[in-house]
């Protein structure tokens, strides 16, 4: 009963121990024995656990079976064990499963001894695969106000697009800690304290999050947290660093008597030359003809130098005129993916020229139609995504991924878009572009690109795409280019600009006109071989020269 007693008496602690795991570095032991005293410490302060009569089995039991980040000693006269604190973050789940101080979206703190109240706090949630960090763009709630499940709390700018954030617990919202425009916040890192009781919310106005709290701050149980050593060879090195060598021979002394050939010394005064700063080389150290020469030549190639010294000082340009543009999440992520795609993927490309004749009839046959009943125009741009479905279709190993173990290929039919805005390059994908019909895809990719020009876009309209087509022709008139490919997908489109041709007619001396267009296909070389993206590009042709195909 004594014992229960003594438990009951530091409830209050024990709950309060995954605050002291994660922000004072504390260290919590439990040990039952028949004479055994525990105590919960904080910071650099000791708990001691005092028992008489180990036995040596009974120590190395002891130290056995002491919990990561402790250090053990057993004193002489006494068999007391001391257990010293080792600053470990990572402590908690270690020792008591239930408070377990892993990082997650939102972590609840209870009171402490600096007499915070209990309150939670929200982190930086990851709302795409790729996201390791994003922005702030604005807080739909403010200080104080009252929060519920499913509410919006704020709009974070992701890799990708802006993603509303909802709050998943009901409660107040006590303080924020990244406002409006917050930029480059890690993935884990606080955001943001909610309380249960809304007279907490003045008990946390100054509050400010450890730096243990973020995610890049959490290095494991193998951190060592002792101050550096004092750099004091800097101070060393700055005082011993070695004089620049020079090309002037070493001086002999000045005292006595120099001695040197007649010779020497008629050219050392016919050049204003002391002897002091020449060293002989000649017998006993005497000075000759070759040693003053050897002075004049070393002394010649220093004031040519010198002379030459100002006119580089003039040649010298001016300084460039630049504006630095940080860089936008969109682009940070397109460098990186594109970047792995062209060190990691075998790409080859396969070009052919369509004649887009017949494509540019039917499409002002399907515009007028549409243009009567209120429907979107249809672009080009729609008429070559349908063929590329199609394609895909009719050819599905271009329709699939490589993985280490396998390449999966895809029932559905998913082409992204390339979208060129002002952040960067946006790809929103149409789903299921094979069984759509041309008003339908006119609709979604007009609907899509306004979206990426908003930076509106949602994971879901982006996500999940099988195949990529990219157009630098109708709207720039780049007549071909080579696409890289959108891992982990294994094809990518290119589409060039259609130009007026003579072709031959059917007789010796006839000709006529023809609009063709040069595509581009970019293939992953692992996953499609040579044969098989032929094969593709001549069934993505047979569609775009005969297009009434693509409507059966």
């Amino acid at each position: 009963m004594a014992y229960a007693s003594h438990i009951i008496n530091h409830s209050k602690k024990l709950r309060n121990a995954p605050n002291l795991l994660r922000h004072e570095y504390g260290s919590l032991v439990r040990w039952f024995s028949s004479d055994t005293r525990f105590s919960i410490s904080k910071k650099n302060d000791t708990g001691k656990v005092h028992h008489h009569g180990f036995a040596a089995a009974e120590k190395e039991r002891f130290s056995s079976n002491a919990p990561n980040g402790t250090v053990l000693s057993f004193g002489a006269s006494r068999e007391n064990v001391t257990i010293m604190q080792v600053r470990n973050p990572m402590a908690g789940s270690l020792l008591f499963k239930d408070f377990s101080c892993s990082q997650i979206l939102s972590r609840r703190g209870y009171s402490s001894d600096s007499g915070l109240p209990p309150h939670q706090e929200i982190g930086m949630p990851s709302l795409s695969p790729t996201m390791t960090e994003g922005n702030i763009a604005r807080w739909l709630k403010k200080e104080g106000d009252k929060i519920s499940p499913g509410e919006v709390l704020c709009e974070v700018e992701t890799d990708k697009a802006t993603v509303e954030m909802e709050c998943m617990e009901e409660g107040f919202l006590a303080k924020i800690i990244k406002g409006d425009g917050s930029k480059e916040i890690k993935v884990g890192e606080v955001i943001a304290i909610t309380v249960e009781d809304e007279e907490d919310i003045p008990k946390l106005k100054d509050y400010s999050p450890s730096a243990s709290d973020g995610a890049p701050a959490a290095k494991g149980p193998s951190t060592s947290t002792e101050p550096p050593p004092p750099k004091e060879e800097a101070v060393e090195e700055t005082v011993s660093s070695p004089e620049p060598k020079t090309s002037k021979p070493s001086a002999t002394p000045s005292e006595g008597r120099i001695f040197a050939s007649p010779l020497a010394r008629k050219l050392a005064e016919d050049h204003n030359v002391p002897l002091s700063s020449i060293k002989g080389t000649g017998p006993d150290g005497h000075i000759v003809k070759a040693d003053i020469e050897d002075y004049l030549a070393s002394r010649g190639k220093e004031s040519k130098v010198s002379a030459t010294a100002p006119r580089d000082k003039d040649t010298t340009p001016a300084a460039l005129d630049y504006v630095d543009i940080p860089h936008s999440q969109i682009r940070k992520v397109t460098a990186s993916r594109l970047l792995l795609s062209k060190q990691t993927i075998p790409h080859y490309y396969l070009t052919v020229d369509t004649c887009v004749d017949k494509l540019m009839d039917l499409r002002s046959q399907l515009n007028s139609l549409q243009e009567a009943s209120g429907g979107k125009r249809i672009s080009v741009n729609d008429l070559v995504i349908k063929a590329a479905a199609l394609a895909l279709r009719k050819v599905p190993q271009c329709n699939s991924s490589w993985t280490d173990n396998y390449i999966r290929q895809y029932s559905n039919v998913n082409i992204n878009v390339a979208v060129q805005t002002e952040n960067g390059l946006y790809v929103p994908v149409v789903r299921d572009a094979d069984k759509k019909g041309l008003s339908k895809i006119a609709e979604e990719v007009k609907r899509l690109a306004q979206k990426a020009k908003e930076n509106s876009l949602k994971p879901e309209d982006y996500e999940g795409g099988t195949f990529t087509v990219t157009n630098l022709g109708g709207p720039f008139g780049i007549k071909q280019f080579c696409a890289i490919v959108n891992p982990p997908q294994s094809g990518i489109l290119a589409i060039g600009s259609a130009e007026k041709r003579v072709i031959p007619g059917s007789g010796a001396d006839e000709f006529k006109f023809a609009s063709f267009m040069s595509v581009t296909l970019s293939c992953d070389h692992r996953v499609i071989d040579g044969a098989i993206g032929a094969e593709w590009l001549k069934a993505f042709k047979g569609y775009i020269e005969n297009p009434e195909s693509m409507l059966l």
